[in-house]
């Protein structure tokens, strides 16, 4: 019977990790939409948009040789910390989440994109995805 117990939680295990790496490669289809912009991986540089590798724990409109909007900056000066909650907020629709940004991109509107996207883009990050002490700006 543990023997049983076990293997019906290494399989549960295993498809987890599946769908995390579908999630990833769904989340790679959706980037292509922000790749006209944005760039990630090796040798990622920065275009209209900042480059996206480490981005979760960069504080908002500090990523080094970027022009970033007023409104960006100040977001991220109060307090703004790109996590997986803050993007996920961010994502829906940029222009409402930190005003006066000057993303054009409209947002992404299916819940399950932004999740994949997140999930792909953690794929290029070191630092944890998660920061409960971040504090979206409005």
């Amino acid at each position: 019977m543990r023997v049983l117990a076990l293997g019906l939680v290494i399989s549960a295990l295993l498809g987890a990790t599946a769908f995390a790496d579908d999630s990833v490669a769904d989340g790679e289809k959706v980037f292509k939409k922000c790749a006209a912009c944005h760039a990630v991986g090796e040798g990622a540089k920065n275009k209209v948009g900042p480059e996206l590798n480490n981005l979760f724990g960069r504080v908002a409109g500090s990523h080094p040789d970027f022009n970033y909007s007023k409104a960006m900056v100040e977001a991220g000066a109060g307090g703004l910390v790109w996590t997986s909650e803050t993007l996920h907020q961010y994502l829906v629709k940029p222009k409402d989440f930190v005003k006066g940004n000057k993303m054009s991109f409209p947002g992404l509107k299916e819940q399950e994109d932004i999740d994949n996207l997140v999930a792909y883009l953690s794929t290029f990050s070191t630092a944890p995805t998660a920061d409960p002490a971040a504090t979206p700006a409005q």
